[in-house]
């Protein structure tokens, strides 16, 4: 991300004006900004499918700079092992449950980013082990496979037969919560290494898209999606609020991320208490 101490003429001016807001103001530009691209994305877009695998497709590109990290810089300092694991635990069920039910495209996308992310993990377990900051990444599994694995039990499609319901609910609750014990890991370090930044910032544009997948097709039929099937009273506005959720996690680190690129400096985390008064 550089190392220049600011950024000067309009992009500089721009970023000093936002700073200078209160954050109110900054959530109010966040939210328009946000509403402006899903308005371009809704105009533009005409299959809203193609969201689902632009995500995929930005998520792998996520997982490629890490790859790269990995392989060139033989470290992996600032890369959450339980995120990474956690990630797969959700990749490895919604694969699972896509070969029964759908056998399509995500089903490949999904096999591919399980495979390298499988990979990252035996890279960050065996052979740059020495690297992994485990004091840094202290957030238990538990604290979001249990409450993943409740919801999937209460909340769930009824579409789908046998347990195949549960595991496809239960990935996306996971899914969710997944990124969490990396930005746990990251508000500890403070500093925030380019390449897990970037990774990072993949996920959240990743997220962003299914998130305007659900939205856009919500805007579309005019809110009867949200209640139109009897088996997805409960399900679909589930998985629109587990998409926001997402995305409303990931909001803070891509301002932040944001932020340091048009500055040109390495990124830098507040602790947690102090995300949201920056």
């Amino acid at each position: 991300m550089g190392r220049r101490r600011g950024a000067k003429g309009p992009v500089g001016a721009v970023y000093a004006w936002v700073r200078g807001q209160s954050v109110k103001a900054k959530t109010a530009l966040g939210a328009l900004a946000a509403f402006i691209v899903l308005a371009a994305l809704w105009a533009f877009v005409r299959n809203h499918n193609h969201f689902f695998v632009a995500s995929e497709v930005v998520h792998s590109a996520g997982i490629i700079v890490l790859i790269y990290k990995l392989t060139n810089h033989k470290t992996c300092s600032g890369l959450s092992l339980k995120s990474q694991e956690l990630t797969a635990i959700f990749l490895a069920v919604r694969f699972y449950c896509s070969v029964i039910i759908e056998k399509d495209i995500h089903t490949v996308l999904d096999l591919l980013t399980l495979f390298s992310t499988l990979w990252v993990i035996y890279m960050m377990r065996f052979k740059l082990n020495s690297s992994y900051t485990k004091e840094l990444d202290n957030m238990p599994r538990y604290y979001l496979l249990v409450p993943s694995i409740v919801l999937a039990i209460l909340v769930h499609p009824f579409l789908y037969k046998h347990h195949s319901r549960f595991l496809w609910a239960f990935s996306v609750y996971l899914e969710s919560v997944s990124v969490l014990p990396q930005l746990r890991l990251m508000q500890n370090a403070k500093m925030v290494e380019p390449f897990t930044a970037h990774y990072v910032f993949a996920l959240g544009v990743a997220r962003f898209l299914n998130s305007a997948h659900w939205i856009i097709k919500v805007i579309d039929t005019g809110g009867s999606f949200l209640t139109g099937s009897s088996s997805a009273v409960f399900w679909t506005p589930a998985v629109l609020v587990a998409e926001l959720v997402q995305t409303l996690i990931l909001a803070d680190f891509c301002y932040y991320y944001i932020k340091s690129v048009m500055l040109g400096q390495l990124m830098r985390l507040p602790s947690a208490h102090g995300m949201r008064d920056v």
